[in-house]
């Protein structure tokens, strides 16, 4: 961190000196090109001007870097770059736009300027200004001209009237027409083709005599009036050819206002000047607009660059807090910004940000072990209501099914949608319980239902009670119910054992005396009575009855006492052949079909009880097809029992199945004694073979048969399941659940 902080103070200054570095510049070659008046050739102004452009161009690329930089980050969709790129838009827009106005207004202004120098108005006034010097001076020389030749006239006239006339009898000659002239002349000298003095007039003094050039003496050789201006001495000559005279020349002066036609010469420099500028008014205000665009282009680029590091010092922070948003976003609160230094928003927004983030994070910790708590403490719930035996439903306060267990389910035999329908449609049994509960204001209600399931009318202890939360509001009900069908069969094989014994017991022991006694009145009233058939008839339906009534209390005892079994090895699958050989030849006109395993199937059982189950299921499956025929069988139809036996590790399943009249829906009751589907029968059967079945530590289930070919109706299925428990951990007496049952009758259920 020290290390980045170093390097951006570094930066820093680099920019601020670059950004600096242009005023400097610029002020430099202002001074140059101004006041201090460097011209092109000046090294100092040379300088300047190559650091102007090598500046122009570094500070050029590192814009185009950087704009290059964040077109980049742009086209990336990096955090920060729309907002870095509109930064520094309109930082480029705030320096572009005043400069480009000012530099607009200035070249306008300029050149109004110039407009108003090179006006008609100043033009006349220049025009006029020179016009009256050249007349001025036009006028002054054109006298002394004049009077130069006419003294030169005058001399030549002299000389042609005198034979011999030499240059010393010219001085009175001289003389003499310097008082001829009008204007007067300063001086009057003569002088040869040299520019040698020969002779001088009056007043004309050898130290005012000034020495004539070669090109004014050739001029006035050709005949020329040569005019010599000398301002400095406030006098204007005139040289003239002495045609009369061999090698003669007159020079003459005269005295005039030497700073008056000095400034009428400035005048005429200056309408030159005047005259050249406004020729040269386009390419002057080119140079400005050049100097001025340079100067401007300048200050635009450093203006531009601070704008751009200005921006990019506004925007990184702003991109590393909304890059770091979105990684917030995505959940990883880990992410920290730099912090940058100083106390401005921009700062304070980061340490801030990093705040938060450390607090989040916290807070998420402890969320997520919170939630660890709450998801492991509902798994628990969660497995302990659905793998408890009880059905569980949850209801809301209007009753409609919130919840519902796994063994609710199965016990109500739910399937589809069933969430958020109410009571009445989803187990409409436990609708006048829910009513009752609601009406008389009681927060618990129980009842005993009976409900048909998968054609079986089984027993529910249903309980309901309110669920209410923290504040004592309602939120709904919780219903938890039980299949007491099992438990509620097995008190009535008790209590129906309880009854067999008495019966058994006060019924059994008069019988024997009653039969003798019928015997006896028989033989003894035989030889008194007239009537003997009568009598005889009648002590025989006294036996006969008396018998019936001993075989059903013999029954009754059998079933109060059922014998433990006498386990051994024997081979199932030897006594269901056994018994389907038996069955066969008692019913003829019923078709058996048989699928059992190859080998032997050996276990631990008392091979006579099993026996006598084995014949009592296939005699009551050939009964119900018996029943079937007697209601009214299809046409077609063909008596048919099918035992089916597999073999497993673990159990062994014997299904006895017939396509006869089929189960009633209260089918759990026919396990009950004396209750019987058919006219003559006992109902004690099942019971029997049920009992049976529970002592081998098996089980036996009555269900529907798959319907058979050529059959609309499915029949009854007898389902036995009997383990393969090792001999040693077979007790006397095994009942379903693996309990011993140490009671004479051996009673399961």
């Amino acid at each position: 961190m020290a290390s980045l902080r170093r390097q951006r103070r570094v930066q820093t200054a680099v920019t601020l000196g670059l950004v600096f570095l242009g005023p400097v510049l610029v002020v430099a070659s202002v001074l140059l090109l101004g006041p201090m008046n460097q011209g092109g050739l000046s090294p100092v102004l040379r300088l300047i001007l190559l650091a102007d452009f090598v500046y122009v161009l570094l500070i050029a690329a590192l814009v185009m870097a950087r704009v290059a930089r964040m077109i980049a980050d742009r086209r990336s969709r990096s955090a920060g770059s729309r907002l870095h790129l509109r930064l520094s838009g309109v930082f480029a827009g705030v320096a572009l736009v005043p400069t480009v106005l000012v530099a607009v207004f200035a070249v306008v202004s300029v050149n109004l300027g110039l407009e108003g120098w090179f006006s008609d108005r100043v033009r006349s006034v220049v025009g006029a200004s020179l016009t009256a010097a050249q007349a001025y001076e036009a006028e002054q020389g054109g006298d002394l001209a004049q009077d130069a030749v006419a003294l030169a006239n005058y001399l030549n006239r002299a000389r042609q009237q005198a034979v011999v006339l030499r240059d010393d009898q010219l001085r009175p000659l001289l003389s003499q027409g310097q008082d001829l002239v009008q204007r007067g002349l300063k001086e009057a000298y003569l002088i040869d083709g040299t520019g040698a003095l020969k002779s001088r007039g009056d007043r004309s003094y050898l130290f005012g005599f000034e020495t004539v050039s070669e090109d004014d003496l050739a001029k006035a050789r050709s005949g020329q009036v040569v005019l010599i201006a000398d301002w400095p001495s406030n006098e204007y000559r005139a040289l003239v050819h002495l045609a009369a005279f061999p090698d003669r020349y007159l020079y003459v002066s005269r005295e005039v206002d030497g700073r008056l036609l000095s400034l009428l010469d400035d005048t005429q420099e200056t309408v030159k000047i005047y005259n050249q500028l406004e020729g040269d008014r386009g390419r002057l205000l080119l140079n400005f607009a050049l100097i001025y665009l340079g100067i401007a282009l300048i200050l635009i680029l450093a203006a531009i660059w601070l704008g751009l590091w200005f921006a990019e010092r506004l925007s990184r922070p702003v991109g590393r807090l909304a890059g770091a948003a979105q990684r917030v976003g995505a959940g990883d609160l880990d992410v920290r910004v730099t912090e940058e230094e100083g106390d401005d928003e921009i700062a304070m927004l980061g340490r801030l940000f990093n705040q938060m983030t450390r607090q989040l994070k916290g807070q998420r910790v402890a969320l997520m072990e919170s939630h660890a708590r709450t998801e492991e403490q509902r798994r628990l719930f969660d497995s302990v209501l659905s793998n408890v035996t009880a059905g569980v439903m949850g209801l809301d306060a209007g009753g409609r099914v919130e919840f519902v267990n796994r063994a609710a389910t199965r016990l109500l035999d739910l399937s589809g949608a069933f969430h958020d329908l109410p009571i009445a449609e989803t187990v409409p049994e436990f609708l006048p319980l829910y009513d009752s509960l609601r009406e008389d204001s009681r927060s618990v209600a129980q009842e005993e239902l009976r409900l048909t399931r998968r054609g079986k009318l089984e027993s529910l202890l249903v309980r309901m009670s309110e669920r209410r939360g923290a504040e004592g509001a309602l939120e709904g009900y919780v219903v938890a119910f039980d299949d007491v069908t099992d438990l509620v069969s097995a008190q009535r094989m008790a209590a129906w054992g309880d009854v067999a014994r008495r019966i058994a017991h006060e019924i059994k022991n008069p019988l024997t005396p009653i039969a003798l006694s019928a015997e006896r009145l028989k033989r003894k009233f035989r030889t008194q009575v007239r009537d003997v058939e009568d009598l005889e008839g009648l002590t025989d339906v006294i036996v006969r009855q008396t018998n019936d009534l001993r075989r059903i209390v013999d029954e009754f005892s059998k079933f109060a006492r059922m014998p433990e079994p006498d386990r051994r090895e024997n081979d199932l699958l030897q006594l269901v052949k056994d018994a389907l050989t038996l069955q066969k030849a008692g019913q003829p006109g019923v078709r058996f079909a048989a699928t059992l395993p190859e080998g032997p199937v050996m276990m631990d059982l008392d091979a006579t009880m099993i026996m006598q189950a084995l014949t009592n299921l296939i005699k009551n499956a050939g009964e119900a097809t018996e029943s079937l025929v007697e209601k009214g069988a299809p046409a077609g139809y063909v008596p048919e029992i099918r035992v089916e036996l597999t073999a497993g590790d673990s159990e062994n399943l014997l299904r006895i199945m017939d396509n006869g009249i089929g189960l009633p829906e209260d089918r759990a009751r026919l396990f009950e004694p004396y209750v019987t589907t058919r006219e003559k029968g006992t109902g004690l059967g099942l019971p029997i073979v049920k009992k049976i079945i529970e002592e081998h530590g098996g089980s036996l289930a009555l269900l529907d048969a798959p319907v058979f070919d050529g059959n609309a109706h499915s029949g009854a299925m007898a389902e036995i399941r009997l383990p393969r428990l090792a001999r040693r951990r077979m007790g006397r007496n095994i009942g379903p659940q693996g309990q011993t049952n140490n009671s004479p009758q051996g009673q399961g259920g």
